[in-house]
């Protein structure tokens, strides 16, 4: 399978994603948003995966080729090919679909659970009952037309959606590994305001490597099943 990801920062990549794609034998592209606005057409990718940034899906003056993305990702969507996003990615999705993406009450970055949510039915991808996940991110969303939520957190009520079969959002980064937690620290540390649901550095790279490991098992588990392959 030919996997494409929207890559926005450069400080933002596949991260656990990765390996696990490359060892399914599935070929890798991307586009670079943030060097050139280039994207791909339709046909060339049978699998979609926007990833997360700073910025926001309604700064199209500032950054013009968000209209293009998004014309991409409903494109895709559309199609029925798997659709990831993650953090910014699934405001991508949601408001390609039409649905409002506005700042959240609360900031929510660092270490902090999330709940499997009663809705989850049948063909519906299941998190668990209550999990630690990593999370960086101020804004939140409307769940697009024909929606489920399929996770929430205290700070967030609509923390995860899906659509059909085969498109998921994600606000919260199931991806991370000590390196990229590292790099968006680096790159973000401004966001690390004194608020309820933001962590401090310290607490945020706390956690040792079966935290890390514990949120990648539950990637690839969602990988699998989005992928057709669980």
């Amino acid at each position: 399978m030919r996997v494409h990801y929207l890559q926005h920062v450069p400080f933002e990549a596949l991260g656990s994603i990765r390996p696990w794609l490359e060892a399914a034998g599935h070929a890798i592209s991307r586009s670079p948003l943030y060097a050139s606005p280039e994207l791909p057409a339709i046909g060339d990718f049978d699998a979609l995966i926007a990833m997360g940034g700073p910025m926001s899906v309604n700064d199209e003056a500032e950054h013009p080729w968000l209209v293009g993305e998004k014309r991409l990702v409903r494109e895709a969507v559309s199609s029925g090919k798997p659709v990831l996003g993650i953090c910014l990615g699934a405001q991508l999705i949601a408001s390609a679909l039409g649905a409002m993406v506005y700042p959240n009450a609360e900031k929510e970055i660092g270490w902090f659970p999330i709940e499997g949510t009663a809705e989850a039915g049948p063909g519906l991808f299941r998190f668990p009952r209550s999990m630690r996940a990593f999370h960086w991110h101020g804004e939140t969303f409307e769940l697009p037309p024909g929606a489920v939520r399929i996770a929430r957190s205290a700070a967030c009520e609509n923390q995860a959606f899906q659509i059909g079969k085969r498109t998921i959002g994600l606000q919260f980064h199931l991806e991370t590994t000590p390196g990229s937690a590292r790099a968006l620290i680096e790159n973000c540390r401004n966001e690390l305001i004194d608020a309820r649901f933001v962590q401090a550095e310290g607490a945020i790279l706390s956690p040792g490597a079966e935290a890390y490991a514990a949120i990648n098992r539950e990637m690839e588990r969602l990988l699998a099943f989005l992928f057709g392959e669980d």
